[in-house]
């Protein structure tokens, strides 16, 4: 258990997110929430008795979130939800399909995602936000037309990649004082529905909103120079270093989607991007708010870092 902290030590932990608090007041934080972080793994760095549950980590993050918007940010939620999707598939007797870790999305798939992601997941989050205040709201990226999507592959099926951004809707809740939590359900410019990867919606609405950054939380401690080795995590990495990641194999599976993500919106104007274990209680709070955080930060080649 951890040992309470004392008057001098509270102060201190204050004291030391007042330079952030102030450089962040205004600023939009994009936060990518994957429902892997609600399902912890084999591989946990945690030991079995200090796993949160889900609804602990659910409302942590909550709380992290809530209080990010009291001191002034503007964060953005998205939010994904893979395995809640598979768990109801399996439920309904429906087995899933991959193809290059892509997951097959025939029309009776889509409609399990769209129940999953906006009907479930979205309304747990928001719910979480809430009972702090009125303070969130629940959307898709079909609403007010924010995501226009393109078909990936006709061999997927209703996987979508992002076509376009509106934010306007985005920015009228924000200019409100309210939270956005956005599920990764998108139309074409035809009306069909597409379920696209939540690290690719977050990365592009970041870029549009013109954030300061982009946090992406999952279900590992950041990026390594060993994926195998937790120890090898990298503290800082420019967007060329990511390239030259995933050309080497360190960033592979999984992690590419999120490098993507980060790459994309760093490229466009986002200053910082970052990689977080969001398994770790208040890992959003630690790495925003501290000095040295916990997970990876991804920034500009060249750039003079302060």
């Amino acid at each position: 258990m951890t040992a309470e902290l004392g008057a001098s030590e509270r102060a201190a932990v204050l004291i030391e997110a007042l330079p952030y608090i102030l450089r962040f007041w205004g600023k939009v934080v994009v936060i990518k929430y994957g429902g892997n972080v609600l399902t912890p793994t084999d591989g946990d760095p945690m030991a079995e008795g200090e796993k949160p549950t889900e609804a602990e980590a659910l409302a942590s993050f909550a709380e992290d979130v809530v209080l990010m918007r009291s001191v002034g940010m503007l964060p953005v939620v998205v939010h994904g939800g893979g395995p809640q999707i598979g768990d109801l598939m399996e439920r309904l007797g429906k087995v899933p399909e991959f193809r290059d870790g892509m997951r097959v999305t025939d029309a009776e798939t889509l409609e399990i995602a769209s129940m999953v992601l906006i009907g479930k997941v979205n309304r747990e989050i928001v719910s979480a936000m809430n009972v702090h205040g009125s303070l969130a709201v629940g959307l898709s990226g079909e609403d007010a037309k924010m995501i226009t999507a393109t078909a990936r592959d006709a061999t997927l099926g209703f996987v979508g990649d992002v076509e376009v951004v509106d934010p306007s809707i985005l920015q009228r809740l924000l200019a409100e004082g309210i939270i956005p939590v956005v599920a990764t359900i998108a139309g074409d410019t035809k009306g069909q529905s597409y379920n696209i990867n939540a690290d690719a919606v977050a990365g592009a609405i970041a870029a549009a909103l013109h954030a300061e950054k982009l946090v992406c939380m999952t279900d590992v401690t950041g990026l390594r120079s060993d994926p195998d080795d937790p120890s090898s995590r990298l503290r800082r990495v420019s967007v060329d270093q990511l390239d030259a990641m995933v050309t080497s194999g360190a960033a592979s599976s999984g992690m590419i989607p999120k490098v993507e993500a980060c790459a994309r919106a760093v490229r466009a104007g986002v200053p910082r991007a970052h990689i977080l274990d969001g398994r770790v209680p208040h890992a959003l709070l630690l790495e925003v708010f501290s000095d040295r955080g916990v997970g990876t930060m991804i920034f500009r080649e060249g750039e003079v870092l302060t």
